[in-house]
């Protein structure tokens, strides 16, 4: 008898060098990038994830494939790969928040190492969907994608490098048409859409094509709503922040590993997913609560592993 294929997730996007600098004037180096996170997050969190990024055969490149490694991430190889690898500064303010500044290219090879069959879910968002020549990549890979996998998709907004809301709505507008989940800060939301209430937004996406369109308020909690029309809210634990830097990120990761324990991730299971009922999304958004709480009462972007939130 043939053994059917583990269930797997494929990443697309920038995996790169953290730069973290704080007010005490300390600094330090992780490896980063929002989808790259997101990727780290499930295999923290046992499921099997393949990252497609753009990352160079240098030092910084080795310590970041060592790093997703050690999380379960299979980084694919492919024909081509960047001259050097990307960096990311993060400046960490008296609050925890981050701004954050960027030294990178971004771009995709044209063949990779994928193992056969589909993923269940194809994941992207921020940088990668955006910074071109890669953007256009990304898009093709996702719509092509679609048939097979669901689509998920974290816009992770970095107005220093993506110009002007008026650019960049385009890109996320399309890519929230072809996702079936998306995941989005407030304080995205205020950028591409300011004085929009960001309820109000979320439920205009989830009429335009996702099936579940999530809205984080960081500490505040979160904020969903379904193309079946429910409208779901949920607190975010209180702990003592370290810094936000993956917060959003690990969020996702949840998202994605809570809709697959439901049995609602395969392009097969897209009418399930449409009809999710509103305790699913609940539970499943209280566990994405309790992961990002826990990543930003530590250092960096540090998400926990699935024996944490035993």
């Amino acid at each position: 008898m043939t053994t059917p294929p583990v269930e797997r997730a494929l990443v697309l996007g920038e995996a790169l060098i953290d730069v973290v600098t704080r007010p005490d004037g300390s600094r330090a180096q992780h490896p980063g990038g929002s989808p790259a996170n997101v990727a780290l997050g499930l295999g923290r969190l046992g499921r099997r994830v393949d990252l497609l990024t753009w990352l160079g055969h240098d030092t910084d490149g080795d310590l970041v494939r060592r790093h997703l490694r050690g999380s379960g991430v299979n980084v694919l190889q492919g024909n081509r790969s960047a001259l050097r690898t990307p960096v990311a500064t993060a400046h960490i303010g008296e609050t925890g928040a981050a701004t954050y500044e960027f030294d990178l290219e971004w771009d995709l090879p044209e063949t990779w190492d994928e193992d056969p069959g589909d993923p269940v879910v194809v994941h992207t968002g921020s940088i990668a969907t955006v910074l071109q020549p890669g953007g256009a990549a990304v898009a093709k890979i996702v719509a092509r994608r679609r048939a097979t996998s669901t689509i998920t998709y974290d816009p992770n907004l970095r107005p220093v490098l993506m110009g002007s809301p008026a650019h960049a709505l385009p890109v996320v507008d399309a890519l929230v048409r072809l996702a079936d989940v998306v995941k989005v800060s407030d304080e995205d939301l205020a950028w591409l859409h300011p004085g929009v209430a960001p309820a109000e937004i979320a439920e205009q996406w989830s009429r335009s094509g996702p099936s579940l369109v999530v809205v984080t308020h960081g500490g505040e909690g979160a904020f969903a709503s379904t193309s079946a029309g429910a409208r779901i809210s949920v607190e975010a634990p209180k702990v003592q922040v370290a810094d936000t830097v993956g917060a959003g990120d690990s969020f996702m990761g949840g998202l994605i590993d809570g809709l697959w324990s439901a049995g609602l991730l395969g392009a097969g299971r897209r009418q399930a997913l449409v009809d999710v009922d509103a305790a699913t999304v609940q539970a499943v958004l209280e566990r994405c609560a309790r992961i990002a709480a826990i990543t930003v009462s530590r250092a960096g972007a540090n998400p926990p592993r699935l024996a944490e939130l035993a």
